[in-house]
């Protein structure tokens, strides 16, 4: 069972910067996580991925403005995020897929999710 746990959210003015950190309970050899976020009223979508070679994709909003990192060590996934707008604002998860090769960015491919962590953005 793979458990992960969000953290970094909270409320920050326009043009400025959050990371946010999740920590993964275990990480088997084939893996893919990634970023997803929901605002009210909107389905929840992929933000950012990286996969257990090192790959990378982003949502085109994000392109340029976030970054998905992971440290391995620590079993974290990290995601910074800098310019942020209003458009921005959202609960955003964590979320893992175990296989070897990562799946389309969206949120029926993944099977664990974290509890997600709120990020606010004020114009």
């Amino acid at each position: 069972q793979v458990q992960l746990v969000e953290s970094g959210g909270g409320s920050v003015q326009a043009g400025g910067s959050l990371r946010l950190s999740c920590v993964v309970s275990r990480l088997p050899l084939n893996y893919c996580m990634a970023w997803f976020r929901q605002a009210p009223g909107k389905e929840r979508e992929g933000v950012a991925l990286s996969s257990s070679y090192g790959g990378t994709n982003y949502a085109d909003s994000v392109k340029d403005r976030f970054t998905i990192s992971k440290d391995s060590a620590k079993n974290t996934l990290y995601l910074q995020m800098n310019s942020l707008t209003a458009e921005d604002t959202a609960m955003y998860y964590c979320a893992a897929e175990i296989r070897w090769y990562c799946p389309p960015m969206t949120a029926r491919e993944f099977t664990y999710w974290g509890q997600g962590t709120q990020v606010t953005v004020s114009s």
